[in-house]
């Protein structure tokens, strides 16, 4: 009886074994942050110390992981099709909202697959050239580019940055400049740093301490009002040319069926995050306006995103490349 009585209790253990696994709160192990951009990009600069706040607020490890390529959705389709348990994220760019429209496979559906968890930060796109480039204004690159063939380096195809050049000299000024693409705001600067190309558009934070040390030049940025990082560069309506106001925003996505409560928790430890002095401090620093607010919010904010950005590529017709 008491060997019956025994195995008995060692069953329901054992049954009750997975149930405790399943209870555990979350997170209770490492997180890991896929970043589909290569380092030095806005993504990158934001992604890495939101990974070290979140570590801080949530008490586990945050594991960074860049995955370039295709503009964002390399990296985007791998924690589409990750386990939707909390321990895969994303932090992209406005990319994300582009690449709807733009990419025609991108592998995953961004809308059916992905969650919108928070905004994290935002800023302009500058546009920037080498400083051997006797252009100084929006003007005298139109001038420019309609006496020679010029180029400019992106990003990644369907960037926001990618989007206001050619906009700007494309569509709004039927020119021929011809998109450079890179696997990120990094090697889009070191290039034109080399000059080639001698044009580029990136969001502000990357080209920022470079245009600051002289070894580029900014000539524009897509914002209402001047940025205080830059107070002698002009927007572009200053410059002239009204109604560009475009934003490179970072924020962070789940996959969908993650559950409602760990979605939760992310935004209220990005919302965490965003009223800790450093971190703005930090952000502030790089030219970076903090954002947060509710789940709900940003999600009616990105399918606002995707409407916008959806109109600029069809009428540009912009292809992925």
């Amino acid at each position: 009886m008491q060997i019956l009585k025994a195995a008995a209790i060692m069953l329901a253990l054992a049954t009750m074994a997975p149930i405790t696994t399943l209870a555990q709160p979350w997170p209770s192990r490492p997180i890991r942050i896929i970043i589909p951009f290569a380092p030095a990009g806005p993504a990158d600069l934001i992604g890495r110390p939101t990974g070290q706040k979140l570590s801080e607020i949530l008490g586990q490890p945050v594991v960074i992981d860049n995955r370039a390529g295709a503009g964002g959705n390399v990296g985007a389709q791998a924690v589409a099709k990750s386990a939707p348990d909390g321990y895969t994220l994303l932090v992209t760019t406005t990319a994300y909202a582009v690449n709807v429209t733009l990419s025609p496979n991108p592998g995953f559906d961004a809308e059916r697959e992905l969650v919108p968890v928070a905004v994290i930060a935002r800023q302009p796109n500058l546009i920037y050239v080498n400083p051997s480039v006797a252009a100084r204004t929006l003007t005298d690159l139109l001038a420019l580019a309609r006496t020679q063939k010029l180029a400019f380096a992106s990003p990644g195809s369907g960037t926001t940055p990618h989007l206001t050049a050619e906009n700007f000299f494309n569509v709004s000024h039927k020119l021929d400049v011809t998109a450079i693409h890179f696997r990120g705001a990094g090697p889009a600067m070191t290039a034109v740093m080399g000059g080639e190309p001698l044009v580029g558009s990136g969001a502000l934070s990357a080209p920022l301490p470079h245009v600051k040390a002289g070894k580029l030049r900014g000539v524009a940025v897509s914002s209402a009002a001047r940025v205080a990082a830059l107070p002698d560069v002009p927007t572009f309506a200053e410059a002239g040319f009204p109604g560009v106001n475009d934003d490179t925003w970072i924020a962070l996505f789940a996959p969908t069926g993650t559950p409602a409560p760990v979605i939760q928790r992310l935004n209220e430890a990005v919302n965490q995050m965003l009223g800790a002095p450093d971190m703005r401090e930090r952000l502030g620093s790089m030219a970076f306006d903090p954002v947060g607010g509710t789940q709900r919010a940003f999600a009616d904010y990105v399918r606002a995103e995707v409407a916008k950005w959806g109109k600029v590529v069809r009428e540009g017709n912009i292809k992925a490349e």
